[in-house]
């Protein structure tokens, strides 16, 4: 049973390796868990699960293999494992309880008649005290009311079922709206790369140790900090179109922030011209020329930009086409600039990339980067950081 749960969670793209495996039937010959089947499902889980997007993947298969779960009643026939029923009963049932289970004859009879009900009802049943439906004091179903019931699907009324078997109903974690900070996080530590630089402020336990025993005293050694050495410029589009993003514009920035400690960032409005800025409030008195960052900052950083690229395609293309002071220069020479200085560069765009072809800026400004633009969902964060990882010439 277990080789086929393995090769079921690789054929859903669930990576399964045989260490994996081994770790899993270590963990349950040590007994770190009840010997119960929710018990079982979440050390199971934690094991193979390494990305939250695949929760609900794993959740099928581990219905599929260990619990046999129907889709419909009276269309397909279902065998229910008694065995584990019968595990559950006797660890969860006192002697009382289970002497009324005997009310119905035995727990064998109480399945039985669980199974001839399924193989003959044909449709939905409500109500009554026979088939397997809601309501009613029918032994089976859900919603109703019977001292000795097995509940199938649907929520529990009356507490009074001596087993639950239901079709368990999966929401997909949905890539597009699951982000906040944490999941950020996560996304933005594919870009990591662990380097020890600067003071030595950290004790090295191994290295005292060593010399500790080698010289015969007390011999203390200080390491610097493990970090992570990946620097990164952040560039903000603020203002204007981009004011309802500013939730999930505020968790990036948050997230990135407590991530890499090389972070330099600055604000732009809508495109990137001769000047940006770190404080909004004073965005005209105190600026940064966009020349001193490109001269300032080696070619070994990573350059993000966030924003929705929604704007007038003269704003990019056009000398003066900004539309809050005159620029010398079109802000797609600026982006040109950036991007030949710095080879790994992506964009982060909010808005849901189904609607970028209907934006002629937006498009502009997919070429200026490479096509390196992003959705800023989990799925864009992960393929951007990718993006990113990779070895630029």
């Amino acid at each position: 049973m277990f080789f086929n749960f393995v090769d079921e969670l690789r054929a859903a793209g669930i990576s399964a390796s045989f260490k994996e495996h081994l770790t899993l039937l270590e963990a349950l010959d040590r007994d770190v868990i009840e010997q119960t089947p929710e018990a079982f499902y979440y050390l199971a889980r934690a094991t193979f699960v390494k990305d939250e997007g695949l929760l609900d993947r794993f959740d099928q298969v581990f219905s599929k293999v260990f619990k046999g779960v129907m889709t419909d009643y009276g269309q397909n026939p279902v065998d229910i494992p008694e065995d584990w029923l019968k595990a559950v009963a006797e660890k969860f049932l006192s002697e009382e309880e289970m002497a009324e289970i005997e009310k119905m004859g035995s727990w064998d009879e109480l399945m039985d008649t669980l199974k001839k009900r399924l193989e003959e009802q044909k449709e939905r049943h409500e109500g009554g005290n026979k088939w397997i439906g809601t309501g009613g004091t029918s032994p089976f179903g859900h919603s109703g009311y019977h001292p000795e019931g097995v509940r199938i699907g649907g929520e529990s009324k009356n507490k009074r079922a001596v087993k639950v078997w239901e079709k368990r109903e999966f929401k997909n974690l949905d890539n597009t709206k699951e982000l906040g900070t944490r999941n950020i996080k996560m996304a933005l530590r594919r870009l990591r790369r662990f380097a020890r630089e600067g003071a030595a402020d950290e004790l090295d336990i191994d290295r005292t140790i060593r010399g500790t025993a080698k010289q015969g005293w007390l011999d203390i050694h200080m390491r610097p900090e493990r970090r992570n050495a990946v620097k990164l410029l952040l560039f903000l589009d603020v203002g204007g179109s981009m004011d309802p993003f500013i939730k999930v514009t505020e968790e990036l920035f948050s997230a990135a922030t407590s991530e890499f400690k090389n972070l330099e960032f600055f604000y732009f409005h809508n495109c990137l011209y001769e000047g940006v800025w770190k404080d909004n409030r004073r965005r005209w008195q105190e600026r940064t020329k966009t020349w001193d960052i490109l001269h300032k900052y080696g070619h070994d950083y990573k350059v993000v930009f966030v924003g929705d690229a929604a704007m007038s395609p003269y704003e990019i293309t056009h000398q003066g086409g900004s539309v809050e002071h005159m620029n010398e220069e079109a802000g797609a020479t600026w982006m040109q600039r950036m991007t030949n200085t710095y080879p790994a560069t992506v964009w982060l765009n909010p808005i849901p990339e189904r609607q970028w072809n209907y934006s002629q800026s937006t498009s502009i400004m997919k070429q200026l980067v490479d096509d390196r633009m992003y959705p800023l969902t989990l799925d864009g964060l992960d393929d951007a950081m990718r993006e990113l990882s990779r070895k630029h010439g």
